[in-house]
């Protein structure tokens, strides 16, 4: 089964360059959708990724990603 994993290209905390890949590494076969997600409350201020119908977000891009782990199919 496909993971649904969805970044903000406007997001602050959330570079694309080096969170892309990180994601690509975690869910190879996936594609990561880039656009808005209507989260700019929580964008500005943190890191986050959605990932099948949850938003994370944390401080920092890695430990997002360490929250994004555990809901990896």
């Amino acid at each position: 089964m496909a993971n649904d994993i969805r970044v903000c290209e406007k997001c602050k905390h959330t570079p694309l360059k080096s969170i892309v890949p990180k994601l690509k590494k975690m869910a190879p076969d996936d594609e990561i959708k880039i656009g808005c997600k209507s989260y700019c409350g929580h964008c500005g201020k943190r890191a986050f990724v959605y990932i099948n119908g949850r938003y994370l977000s944390a401080p920092t891009e890695d430990e997002v990603l360490a929250k994004v782990a555990p809901f990896i199919k």
